[in-house]
């Protein structure tokens, strides 16, 4: 598939491509900085969903009549199309969930409670998403491990010194975040992987924000587990992958029981499927999968360097005018970040200063953002977000802090 260059990058394009950004909010044009959250989504995509209920609507895998037949072989398409995404060796090492957040609730489950005991010990950072918090709490209970936690820097970066001196050969586990979703901070993932190994600690990767913005090579990382969504990656909401090593995924037991994910069933006893279907218990969601390969394709098509290209140079525009505002105090300066801006405005509450955006069609993000470790490790309650995506321009960047600028000072009259 041809990508796009530098030189041929048309922002004006791809936002046609996106009908949802062609609307007013509150009599304003729609300024969308909330794709942290979720992405909008591409006209291909939603016709790719479309299509499959008009035309293909069929339960998978167990019926031999055609739109059975068309729905599987779509189904299993988008398999294999992520698992080239991320450069796996192959398409069964792919997991269907419904999101990030079940797939690090099945490796914690399903991974977890089989081979950790008590005194063992799961590492994760402080600046986790709360999904790659509270199912290790769970665990911990459950199993009676110890769970550790890696300090950040006062500049969001992870606190590498302490993560040596942390290790040890009691961890078992390293559960870790590419992306911050409320930083923006950027991991040095394949090191971490590196010494965690060294110990003999699996590495489950959380990868829901590092999907839209970073190349995502499973064997470069060198990970056991890595999980994603495909609702912050253009793609519809409800859909997940978990990618796991084949012979990690083999040694597991099954996270949930019922269909698809037996080969037979008695009351003496059940046998299990093969990969990936022993962890896709039940009817998956079928036409949003289907959808999700188009989302892939969307991506593969603006192609990665130009798309990091261009939303580096949004980070940099929005850095710098924002930086002009009186009051302006950010949180989360690494030197490597993914295209999020996490700020406060001196004496303005940040749900506030949401509202008022909101007031002029401007979205953004305001609050805790699932990482309150991260609140609370900067004593503060919370903070505006704004996330870039391929569709966002540099005048928008630039509305954008004119605003700011106008509310800041109706506040000090």
């Amino acid at each position: 598939m041809e990508t796009i260059t530098d030189q041929h990058f048309d922002v004006q394009k791809i936002r046609a491509e996106f009908p949802v950004l062609d609307q007013k909010v509150n009599g304003h044009d729609l300024i969308y900085f909330d794709n942290a959250a979720t992405s909008q989504k591409p006209k291909q995509v939603i016709d790719a969903l479309t299509k499959y209920y008009e035309h293909n609507n069929s339960n998978i895998h167990r019926g031999v009549h055609t739109l059975a037949e068309r729905a599987t072989h779509d189904y299993e398409e988008t398999r294999k199309a992520v698992a080239t995404f991320i450069n796996a060796n192959e398409a069964e090492e792919v997991v269907f969930t419904k999101g990030t957040t079940e797939g690090l609730n099945l490796v914690a489950q399903a991974y977890g409670r089989k081979f950790l005991k008590a005194g063992d010990e799961i590492m994760v950072s402080e600046m986790e998403h709360h999904s790659n918090i509270v199912p290790w709490q769970l665990l911990c209970q459950q199993t009676g491990a110890v769970l550790k936690k890696i300090p950040i820097t006062e500049n969001g970066e992870l606190d590498m010194g302490a993560f040596d001196q942390l290790i040890n050969e009691r961890t078992k586990i390293v559960s870790i975040v590419y992306i911050s979703n409320s930083l923006g901070t950027i991991n040095p993932i394949s090191t971490i992987v590196k010494k965690a190994h060294s110990v003999g600690a699996k590495v489950v990767v959380d990868g829901a924000q590092a999907a839209p913005h970073q190349k995502l090579d499973v064997k470069t990382l060198g990970c056991d587990f890595l999980a994603f969504s495909a609702h912050k990656m253009y793609g519809p909401t409800g859909v997940g992958v978990l990618y796991g090593k084949r012979d990690v995924l083999e040694k597991m037991d099954p996270y949930q029981g019922g269909g698809e994910m037996i080969k037979e069933v008695s009351f003496d006893g059940t046998t299990y499927n093969d990969i990936p279907y022993k962890f896709e218990a039940g009817t998956p969601n079928i036409g949003d999968v289907v959808a999700f390969k188009e989302a892939i394709e969307f991506i593969q098509r603006i192609g990665h360097e130009a798309l990091h290209t261009h939303e580096q140079k949004l980070l940099q525009v929005g850095s710098e005018l924002l930086h002009k505002i009186e009051g302006f105090e950010p949180v989360g300066y690494a030197g490597d970040k993914a295209s999020v801006i996490s700020f406060n405005i001196e004496g303005v509450h940040p749900f506030d200063l949401g509202m008022f955006l909101d007031a002029r069609g401007i979205a953004v993000r305001t609050g805790h953002h699932c990482t309150q470790p991260v609140m609370d490790r900067y004593q503060i309650d919370g903070t505006v977000r704004a996330s870039f995506a391929v569709y966002n321009t540099k005048n928008e960047i630039e509305v954008f802090a004119d605003a700011l600028q106008e509310i800041i000072k109706k506040f000090k009259k």
